[in-house]
Parts: C-alpha cells; structure tokens; sequence
C-alpha cells in the first residue's frame, strides 16, 4: 500500500531490463484468444488487466512498441522479448504474468473467442507435473540456476557476478 493506503503493484520483463509500478485499483482482467493477442503473447491467448484509472510509472526501461492494429500498440521488453502491454485509445493493459505477484488478478472474461484453440479447454484435464518431476529424462533441470529478474525490485539489475 502507499502512503495514501492506495495499493501498489510491481512488475516487469523477465530479463529485468524493464520495470514497472502501478499505484491504485487495477481495472477490468481478462483472456483475449484473439489471433493478434495469440501471435502478440506467443501463446494460446493473452491474460491483461487494465491499469485505467491508476497511475503506471515504469521504474527501469521502458516497453518497445509495435503498432498491432490501426487501433492498439503492444509494448514489450526490447532485451528479452517478455510482451508487456495493449495501449489501446480507451487505455493501457499490462500483461497479468509480468506482475512481481499475479496471484490475485485473475481474469473475470474471455475475449476473441472466435479464434480460441479447439484444444485450449481440455488442458486442465491434461496430466500434470511438477518441474522437477521430469529430472530424468531432462537432467539439466538439476544443475539450472536462472538469470530472470527476481518477483521483486532490484537496485541493480543483473548482479554483476552473473556468467
């Protein structure tokens, strides 16, 4: 919370090059399954939340964007990749995954589902595993040690004694 009991959320890319802060209520969450948010995100569909309303700062860096549409830009890290944001004309919303702790934005609608995957609703039924369920036939999981940024706010980033 800040000072005027407003609620504060950090973010960014993974590669830490971009930082960002949201001071106040966060808006509307969703999943867009439309083909620009699929090719946008790399994904199956693309989860935002709207940050209209509060104030976005960026902390560190700022998104490189590209015009998706006559009407949106998306922003993302220039470094890493990592999609950051739709900048549409009603607003600005920022990829929920980017969020230090995205645990409590969870989407409220779907968007685009014309163009939703036909196998996108069968995943939850999928067999799962933890990551280092799979240490035997990938047994380099053992030895990994990540370079992403850290869920939390670095005065420097990336530690000077990385490889």
């Amino acid at each position: 919370m800040s000072l005027d009991n407003r609620p504060v959320y950090t973010g960014g890319c993974q590669c830490g090059a971009v930082r960002f802060r949201v001071e106040g209520a966060l808006g509307d969450a969703s999943v867009c399954h439309c083909r620009m948010c699929q090719k946008a995100s790399g994904n199956f569909y693309l989860p935002l939340v709207s940050v209209r309303g509060a104030t976005l700062d960026w902390t560190r860096g700022e998104p490189k964007r590209f015009r998706s549409s006559n009407a949106a830009w998306r922003g993302f890290c220039a470094e890493c990749g990592t999609p950051l944001t739709f900048e549409a004309p009603d607003g600005i919303a920022l990829a929920i995954a980017a969020f230090d702790d995205p645990t409590g934005i969870a989407p409220a609608i779907q968007w685009g589902v014309e163009a939703k995957l036909p196998y996108v609703d069968g995943i939850p039924k999928l067999p799962s595993e933890e990551t280092m369920g799979d240490v035997t036939s990938a047994p380099y999981l053992a030895e990994l040690v990540s370079y992403q940024h850290p869920d939390h706010d670095t005065e420097q980033w990336p530690p000077e004694e990385r490889p």
